[in-house]
């Protein structure tokens, strides 16, 4: 940390945005016509509650984060790097520095929502401005609506309204880099180590942060298929702010009706989690569903977690999982319909399962996932669907190219026998979903 300044500034406060080009706070605060000091802030309000010290996010963070120090450095600057609480790190960087406006990007989820309050207060209380920006979504809030007024629950005509939107407010992106020169001019800053915040360093491979057009051209026909390389793994950029979701709106927009749908579903899920917002503290989007009375044997959980259920398309997705951090999401939703209505666990212990172990983790979108998979949620699957994972199979991976790569003792003794029986299972599903709605009829 510098000594103090009596010079005035504005920070720039990095969180689920790493990237200098078109990032919208960003952009503001270059604008604001003050030095700007780049902060990022390794929380620890977060980071204590991770028991696995090989967190895979964690260090794609740790990763983003030096290649933005990396890249200020080319322009005299450097990121200011804490690990500490916000509200210690903001009592800190108040009393070192003559901070006049602190500027960032939303956050939708509770945590985030909580932790800005706290931070405005304090702030608010020095005389310091907290300007926020929308940034990792095309429309949030209430910006895309029913005429009524009230949120869409349902995706299809949300999708509709979203693209009329687009055509009345076309997306905006930022140019950052011509303001670049008003980054404060600082030494080269030191970023804290992962072993110095509790973390083990590991080798890791990300996906690249870029996919070429050909392949959201052909995306509609190859995103289903788990064994070929067919979607664009952009997702835990998308999730940490890499990359812009307005330039990869641009870039794919006119090329792929399929591939738009899917970026629409991430403004879909956060604007639910917006509007109704008790699904943030465990609660089921419909109410009903909460009455339904899961077996959770913790036995089959585990063999579920383990990739050990006799089931090889619901165990390769787990395998994949389990080594990645990733699963193709034709997997996902086969696994965690397999979780609720195969095994009739609660899907909040799946939904916890993912959000440990997958790198791209978002809640909006996870909470979404699950409630869709167990026909709890807006938009979600009806009850009575349950995935045969044979059928599956033979529909998406019919050479079981993806199933052997991630179980190679599939054909051999060694491989589990199914832990239940699909007929029996789907009957089971049934007659207990239909007596919670029943109930509440």
């Amino acid at each position: 940390m510098n000594t103090a300044s009596e010079n005035p500034l504005v920070i720039f406060w990095f969180r689920r945005d790493l990237r200098l080009h078109d990032n919208a706070g960003l952009f503001h605060a270059l604008n604001s016509g003050l030095p700007v000091l780049p902060v990022f802030i390794f929380d620890k309000h977060i980071l204590n509650k991770l028991d696995n010290k090989k967190d895979k996010r964690v260090h794609f963070i740790h990763d983003a984060v030096l290649k933005l120090e990396k890249e200020l450095n080319t322009f005299g600057s450097g990121l200011e790097v804490m690990y500490d609480t916000p509200e210690e790190a903001f009592k800190i960087l108040t009393e070192n520095f003559k901070v006049k406006s602190v500027y960032t990007n939303h956050d939708y989820e509770q945590y985030a929502q909580n932790r800005d309050e706290r931070i405005q207060q304090f702030l608010l209380e020095k005389n310091i401005k907290f300007l926020h920006f929308k940034d990792q979504v095309i429309f949030e809030k209430d910006e895309v609506m029913k005429d009524d007024g009230t949120a869409y629950t349902v995706f299809t005509p949300f999708s509709k309204k979203w693209k009329n939107t687009l055509l009345q407010k076309p997306v905006k992106v930022y140019d950052t880099a011509i303001h670049f020169s008003r980054f404060i001019q600082i030494e080269k800053k030191r970023i804290p180590l992962l072993g110095e915040m509790g973390f083990e360093e590991m080798e890791a491979e990300f996906p690249a942060s870029f996919t070429e057009n050909d392949l959201i051209r052909k995306y509609q026909d190859q995103r289903n298929f788990p064994a070929i390389a067919g979607t664009s793994r952009l997702s835990v950029h998308l999730r940490f702010g890499t990359i812009s979701i307005r330039q990869l709106l641009l870039q794919s927009k006119d090329i792929s009706e399929t591939f738009l749908n899917e970026l629409i579903w991430r403004d879909f899920y956060q604007m639910i989690l917006w509007n109704f917002s008790y699904i943030s503290q465990g609660k089921s989007f419909k109410p009903a569903y909460d009455t339904i009375e899961w077996v959770n044997n913790e036995s089959d959980f585990n063999k579920w977690c383990e990739g050990k259920t006799g089931y090889p398309i619901v165990d390769a997705g787990m395998r994949e999982l389990n080594a990645t951090g990733f699963m193709h999401n034709r997997v996902r939703m086969i696994t965690a319909s397999f979780l609720c209505k195969h095994l009739l666990i609660d899907w909040r212990w799946g939904e916890a399962y993912f959000a440990e172990k997958l790198i791209d983790f978002d809640f909006a979108a996870n909470n979404g996932g699950w409630q869709w998979a167990s026909g709890s949620g807006c938009d979600a699957a009806p009850y009575f669907r349950i995935f045969n994972p044979y059928l599956q199979t033979q529909k998406f991976d019919p050479q079981l190219t993806y199933i052997r790569k991630w179980l190679p003792e599939l054909e051999t003794f060694d491989y589990p026998k199914p832990i239940v029986d699909h007929d029996f299972a789907r009957k089971r599903c049934l007659e207990t979903y239909k007596k919670a709605l029943n109930n509440q009829s």
